[in-house]
């Protein structure tokens, strides 16, 4: 797989939600790449040190049409990332307004000011808990939770500029880590790094993909670089190599090296508990990690394959045992930085601390 280089030069790219997880490696690829000018937009600050020098960092909500219209406009972007978004933690009304008003807003900014490619991160989240496996891009479109709904809602709206002009690519991650992911994953981390037992809801058989943020950073820009016919349309993307989750989750365990292993659990108790933990707002694990952790989840990669050429690199393993050091190289600095409702904080374990103690 290669990216030309030469096509990126003269990209003047703007990426929505620039302080997030994929924000922050996005700023790291794209340089490389030849990337002329680049341009992050958030309501969070952001981290001081991790962007390229000459790259602007602007707080603005993708909300507030005249200030996205006028970045936009005053920066001369050619390119949009949209990466912004309401994670599953944040309010239902900051989820709608973020993912679906928000969007819309930047589309209309994106349209108004010729902007010539746009590229929105969707989630295969779209696809509800099916039976069926591999999903393909196709398939029918079933939201969980507020979360997914609105990445149903925000893929509409972007079909809808595709018929007024706007070059449009949608695409729909699995759950992506790497270096710097914390969110939930922090979580397994930690308890990994404790020693401790981690419980798999269910018997740990089925097989869950997950997607290495490169190959994902990889998957954006080809889709910038590509021909602009094969890029205006909708990809799946995620790990080509994956194992049933108790292997997988298995090798970071062996990875550590002191004694925490995987523990299957009865489903069936187990998620009752979970919603209810989450009902009453003690637990950090909302409806759509527990919901499929027991079941099969992965996806076709076939189609972004063909079209643009685009081939994962890293296994679930290698992603999963990558992040894994990246917390331990930073486990002090991230006490001390506190949780959060992003992916790049760790979030409060509740009353999963209280379990941990006995496993």
């Amino acid at each position: 797989m290669e990216i030309n280089s030469n096509l990126l030069a003269g990209r003047r790219i703007l990426v929505t939600g620039g302080s997030g997880f994929l924000g922050y490696h996005l700023a790291q690829r794209l340089p490389k790449l030849g990337v002329s000018f680049l341009a992050f937009n958030d309501i969070e600050p952001f981290p001081k040190g991790e962007y390229p020098e000459g790259s602007l960092l602007e707080i603005v909500d993708v909300r507030n049409a005249s200030a996205m219209d006028k970045l936009i406009r005053d920066n001369k972007i050619n390119t949009i990332i949209h990466t912004a978004a309401a994670l599953p933690l944040w309010k239902k009304e900051d989820i709608f307004s973020t993912n679906v008003d928000g969007l819309r807003t930047t589309l209309n900014a994106a349209l108004k000011n010729n902007v010539d490619k746009f590229v929105f991160i969707s989630s295969t989240a779209v696809y509800g808990v099916p039976e069926k496996h591999p999903l393909v891009e196709d398939d029918p479109l079933e939201g969980v939770g507020n979360y997914g709904t609105s990445k149903i809602m925000g893929e509409q709206v972007c079909r809808e500029f595709i018929e007024k002009g706007l070059n449009v690519t949608i695409i729909r991650p699995k759950t992506f880590i790497g270096t710097a992911r914390l969110g939930v994953f922090q979580i397994l981390y930690d308890w990994v790094d404790s020693g401790k037992k981690i419980p798999i809801i269910g018997k740990g058989l089925n097989r869950y993909q997950l997607l290495e943020v490169t190959d994902l950073t990889d998957a954006i820009s080809l889709s910038i670089a590509c021909d602009p016919k094969l890029s205006n349309d909708v990809f799946n993307v995620g790990a080509g190599k994956f194992k049933i989750v108790k292997e997988d989750v298995g090798a970071l365990c062996d990875f550590a090296g002191n004694g925490s292993r995987p523990m299957p659990t009865p489903a069936k108790l187990v998620k009752p508990a979970l919603a209810f933990f989450e009902l009453i707002g003690v637990s950090p694990l909302y409806k759509w990690v527990y919901g499929t952790a027991d079941k099969d989840s992965f996806v076709s990669t076939e189609k972004i394959e063909k079209k643009l050429g685009w081939k994962s690199r890293f296994s679930n393993q290698d992603a999963l045992i990558t992040s894994h050091k990246w917390y331990l190289e930073h486990k002090e600095e991230l006490i001390r930085r506190g949780t959060g409702i992003t992916h790049r904080v760790g979030w409060d374990q509740g009353i999963l601390k209280f379990f941990k103690k006995w496993l």
